[in-house]
């Protein structure tokens, strides 16, 4: 009989070749993107430096109170995120009659392209608008470091910043177990999404407060049959439905099915 730690890690190398493939395609995508704004992001280069020298360069990294420069994405993620309510791990209106809940990994490539690509339209044609709210459940396949990982972001959430945290930590995220998720790049990207205690959530961080959340979410997916990450979950007034992939397109259809 197959035990837990075997079913996992057959699960992991499943994901893991799904996972090679899906974000082959969506890193095709977006270096056709990348190109269209290579130019325009070389100009813009050079215009900064322009401005940094005649101002005397005293430019002190300001606003989010002292977030670093080197955090990648700040901009996007505020305006995707603004004016939108947060609860927690939810996004949206919290009375909202559809949910679309994201099972995901925080050092997961394809979340992060799936941030990237799927989520930014998500937010503003669905959630935006008070019909459908975006939960978050955290489904930690890929390692070790994913588990700090995701702690850091639901520690945020308790300031109202869970989503601004995750969206930068995806736009940040470095190679799978590479040893990237430290202390000091946890800092920064709360300090760049804006979490206004930083003291309390540092002390949330480290409370092993949030391992049963951690393992429900867990339980969770893998009650629905996921075994890879990011999958989605949608649920309204007439029913639910497990998707078996997560294109905008199917995520839409399914709100309709279920509204």
């Amino acid at each position: 009989m197959e035990g837990r730690k075997q079913r996992r890690d057959r699960l992991r190398a499943e994901r893991q070749a799904v996972e090679s493939q899906q974000v082959d395609a969506l890193t095709r995508k977006r270096r056709l993107q990348y190109l269209i704004i290579a130019g325009f992001a070389a100009v813009a280069v050079i215009v900064a430096l322009i401005v940094i020298s005649q101002s005397g360069g005293d430019d002190n990294g300001g606003g989010g109170g002292g977030s670093p420069t080197n955090v990648r994405g700040v901009a996007q993620v505020d305006a995707e995120l603004g004016g939108i309510p947060q609860q927690g791990q939810v996004l949206g209106n919290a009375n909202a009659p559809v949910t679309v809940t994201e099972f995901g990994d925080p050092q997961c490539p394809v979340c992060a392209a799936f941030s990237e690509q799927v989520a930014p339209e998500l937010i503003s044609s669905e959630v935006k608008g008070g019909s459908v709210k975006y939960q978050f459940q955290p489904f930690i396949i890929i390692g070790p470091d994913s588990k700090p990982a995701m702690r850091a972001a639901l520690a945020a959430g308790e300031q109202g910043r869970f989503w601004n945290y995750l969206q930068l930590f995806y736009r940040n995220q470095g190679e799978e177990n590479s040893g990237y998720v430290t202390d000091d790049f946890m800092t920064s990207i709360a300090r760049a999404a804006g979490v206004p205690d930083m003291g309390k959530w540092n002390q949330s961080r480290n409370s092993s407060q949030w391992d049963s959340v951690i393992a429900n979410g867990g339980n969770q997916a893998e009650s629905l049959g996921f075994n890879g990450t990011p999958s989605i979950l949608v649920e309204g007034p007439n029913g639910q439905k497990a998707l078996s992939g997560f294109g905008l397109s199917e995520i839409r259809s399914a709100i309709q099915q279920v509204s």
